[in-house]
């Protein structure tokens, strides 16, 4: 086991590089991946599970990637053993220097703003320059920690009463059953998640893209607080700077693009943090896939990067229903066709 975790830490050190379709780009796109379940069972190959992890869509047009194991804890072995070596390579090798954008999913989230909080007190203290990152767009972000890592720690610890519904929620999220390694369900934990660089100096915008269908037929989604995608709930996925019920991270939009009063929208954000695209039938996984899932609506369809560049969605309204039921819905251009990986790598400055 030792063996094959020191021979991953030594793969990851080198660049990732994948498709030349990122080529375009103006600045270098950097993926981050989110919890790896499998991992929590059986360790396995981080390099390859992290190639695997975007396969649906973000391999063929990002850059680079920083892989790291869900067996580990951010503030542990992820961070001196896969997050340092690599951003002292992206130093070292200038990768950075175009501007990097760092496109995270779910626990991803959570890692870059550790990054945020330390790239440059750690480059610094090496005698090496700080990565220029322009703005993470984060898909489906647990930044804000899930309700379901709460659940399988405490059913772990023996805290939590054992049920059929709770092991039917767990075993369709982390796909077999619970071992005795929980690695960073610790850090995923909502409190836990909330607590970990909650302030980064660096006032680099993070550009969050929300579903709101759950991929597990809903058995999840009793355990998460406010509408969710099956693992994280809009609270954390939207930004929002507390746990709560929250219904959108539009007071204006709803998840399926009707214009109208929200109620139970997200109150307040983290520093810098935007919701961009809610999508009412992407799940958790589907935000990654190539295909369409569904019209996308815009919560906010405009915010610049960190050095200046635009990034923009088109959207257009339409009108639903007769006399006093008639209702007015906002929508992105192109997403009856295009899937919100699409429409998210579209609106990346060239």
């Amino acid at each position: 086991m030792h063996l094959i975790k020191n021979v991953a830490a030594i793969a990851v050190l080198g660049l990732t590089l994948c498709s030349t379709a990122a080529e375009s780009k103006e600045h270098k796109i950097v993926l981050i991946h989110g919890l790896q379940p499998q991992q929590l069972i059986s360790d396995g190959d981080v390099t390859a599970s992290g190639q695997d992890y975007w396969q649906g869509y973000w391999n063929n047009v990002s850059d680079a990637r920083i892989d790291w194991p869900s067996y580990e804890r951010i503030e542990g072995k992820i961070a001196t053993d896969y997050l340092w070596p690599k951003l002292k390579s992206f130093s070292q090798s200038n990768f950075c220097d175009p501007g990097c954008i760092f496109v995270t999913h779910s626990t991803g989230d959570l890692v870059a703003r550790y990054i945020i909080d330390n790239q440059e007190t750690w480059l610094e203290n090496a005698g090496l320059a700080p990565l220029n990152i322009v703005a993470t767009f984060d898909i489906a972000g647990a930044g804000g920690g899930s309700e379901l890592a709460d659940l399988a720690v405490s059913v772990a610890q023996g805290t939590e009463t054992w049920t059929f519904i709770i092991e039917a929620a767990l075993e369709a999220w982390l796909g077999g059953d619970l071992s005795d390694e929980m690695g960073v369900l610790h850090d995923l934990k909502v409190n836990n998640a909330r607590r970990l660089a909650p302030l980064p100096d660096a006032r680099i915008p993070r550009l969050r893209f929300v579903g709101d269908a759950s991929e597990y037929l809903g058995v999840t989604s009793p355990f998460i607080q406010g509408n969710d995608d099956g693992v994280v709930g809009s609270h954390s996925a939207c930004g929002g700077n507390r746990q709560a019920r929250f219904g959108s991270c539009s007071s204006q939009v709803d998840f399926n693009g009707k214009i109208a009063n929200q109620n139970n929208a997200v109150s307040g954000f983290m520093p810098y943090h935007y919701p961009m695209l809610m999508g009412e039938k992407y799940s958790h996984g589907s935000l990654l896939e190539p295909s369409q899932a569904g019209k996308v609506t815009a919560a906010s369809n405009h915010q610049n990067t960190l050095s200046g560049e635009s990034v923009h969605f088109d959207t257009y309204t339409k009108t639903s229903g007769w006399w006093i039921w008639k209702s007015n819905y906002l929508y992105v251009e192109n997403s009856v066709s295009d899937s919100m990986s699409t429409l998210i790598y579209d609106a990346i400055p060239n």
